[in-house]
């Protein structure tokens, strides 16, 4: 059996619904699903008392958190959904993803790219975690850039001239959130971090995972994680990182698979304050 324990919806920035992800997720014979959308539940909330017949639904979550010289991912796994103090947390930061999307708009405007902002909301639909990827749609629909990654490439990413940072957490105040949550925090794709000083010092935060596999890791960015969870005595995870954006791999969620043992030790490890 196989799983996937990285995977992006409508609620967030991904192509699909809730219920398209879990209908690939079903065909693609994943044994186990974890739904992990950018800052919001409500992909996962979606398919809550729905997925009979399919695989194992895992509560999951990404947080963007940042640090002085570049972003840190972490993914929180097998948390209350209900928990008070993560909501609140959520919420917070789904307000200021819309103060972000205004400020971006306006920025743009003056940099001699004016979209409208009601045209970003529309574009996000029913994600509750409006960000830059909307924005850029809103660009190339515009006809200023060629695709989405142009955009980010010029005016978009972080030190661009369009970039506009938004509320979040700091590292160790996101582990400790998802743990008091009842849940497990897990540094997600290492290798994009850009540093392996970097990456150790997230370890010592008191993290309970490292996702290893990855699809921008290759064979030895793999060897060395798994090697580090080892060295700290971490849990192994791993998934797509499926957003199903047309021309980014994989383009169907089943493309890119984990073992399913990955998925049961992730259940069956305890939670640790």
């Amino acid at each position: 059996m196989v799983a996937d324990l990285h995977v992006h919806t409508t609620a967030s920035d991904g192509r699909y619904t809730p219920e398209e992800v879990w209908a690939q997720a079903t065909r693609a014979g994943l044994g186990h699903l974890a739904i992990t959308d950018h800052d919001t539940l409500d992909g996962f909330l979606a398919l809550v008392g729905r997925t009979a017949g399919g695989p194992v639904l895992i509560p999951g979550i990404e947080f963007s958190t940042d640090l002085p010289a570049c972003e840190v991912h972490i993914l929180g796994y097998i948390f209350n959904p209900a928990d008070a103090e993560l909501n609140r947390q959520l919420a917070l930061i789904a307000g200021d993803r819309l103060t972000r999307a205004e400020r971006m708009v306006a920025k743009l405007a003056d940099l001699g790219y004016p979209v409208a902002y009601d045209r970003v909301l529309a574009i996000a639909g029913a994600s509750s975690s409006v960000g830059r990827p909307h924005v850029a749609h809103a660009l190339v629909e515009e006809g200023y850039f060629p695709d989405v990654a142009a955009v980010f490439d010029t005016v978009l990413e972080r030190g661009k001239p369009g970039y506009v940072p938004h509320y979040k957490l700091t590292p160790a105040g996101t582990v400790a959130l998802i743990k008091n949550a009842g849940g497990l925090a897990v540094l997600a794709h290492p290798g994009l971090v850009g540093d392996d000083a970097v990456v150790r010092a997230m370890l010592e935060l008191g993290i309970d995972g490292i996702e290893a596999y990855h699809p921008s890791h290759d064979k030895e960015a793999t060897a060395r994680y798994l090697a580090m969870a080892d060295e700290y005595g971490l849990a192994v995870t791993g998934g797509s990182d499926f957003h199903g954006i047309p021309g980014r791999f994989p383009e169907t969620l089943g493309e890119f698979v984990v073992p399913g043992d990955l998925a049961v030790h992730l259940l069956k490890r305890p939670v640790q304050a």
